[in-house]
């Protein structure tokens, strides 16, 4: 295959870091699509074909090699990126196999960011029109959302890195990303149980690298831009 099976549309400061950090975890051959947020490109037709909401990320897969013609397929929401990449990592092991017990965790966590974590987050930042009704949400007070997550971490007493124990997984990806987000922004203050993980998920080389690279992205447009 003379390309990269993998095309990650991809913008810095976004979601879309996640995916990076992924496929830099699967170690999966991939190109970036480079999308600039403030001049509006994921809004664009060519992209709205690929994601309708017009947003960030979106994977395209162009499949194995002889793969028929079902192929390409097209895969958005991170926390969807997140599950089908890692059912593809193979000895990356970044997804518990089906029939695991740690499968459950695995589940739980990785939707948990996407469905309780991220939303709680926004009602934080953005605030609601109007308070809803008590239970009227599926989701608690984004405080309440992060004390769980430090629960389930200072159980481990510290001995355990990761959300499964011993193994980092594409949970991590999910409830980590959005841990250093808001830490790094102060919006929580990380408990010492937050604070190992967060330690531990930034000296993986993986993340080091998609680190690096969404810094040379973003160096390279403020130096256009002058």
């Amino acid at each position: 295959m003379s390309e990269p099976r993998f095309l990650l549309h991809y913008a810095p400061w976004s979601r879309a870091q996640r995916a990076l950090w992924l496929l830099e975890e699967a170690r999966l051959p991939y190109a970036l699509v480079e999308h600039d947020l403030q001049k509006g490109t994921h809004k664009r037709a060519e992209y709205l074909g690929l994601n309708p909401d017009g947003k960030v990320p979106a994977l395209v897969d162009r499949g194995p090699e002889g793969g028929g013609g079902k192929w390409p397929v097209v895969v958005t929401e991170s926390a969807a990126i997140c599950l089908y990449v890692a059912d593809l990592s193979g000895d990356a092991y970044l997804a518990p196999p089906v029939g695991s017990p740690d499968r459950a965790a695995y589940m739980t966590w990785l939707v948990y960011a996407a469905s309780v974590l991220e939303p709680a987050f926004a009602d934080m930042v953005y605030g609601r029109a109007e308070t809803p009704r008590p239970g009227s949400i599926g989701w608690p007070p984004f405080a309440e959302a992060v004390e769980r997550c430090g629960q389930a971490l200072e159980q481990r007493g510290g001995e355990a890195p990761y959300l499964l124990g011993e193994r980092f997984s594409a949970a991590d990806i999910m409830v980590g990303g959005m841990l250093g987000w808001v830490v790094a922004w102060n919006k929580i203050e990380a408990t010492p149980a937050i604070r190992r993980y967060l330690d531990a998920l930034n000296a993986r080389p993986a993340h080091q690298r998609a680190e690096a690279k969404q810094a040379e992205i973003i160096a390279a447009r403020q130096a256009a831009a002058q």
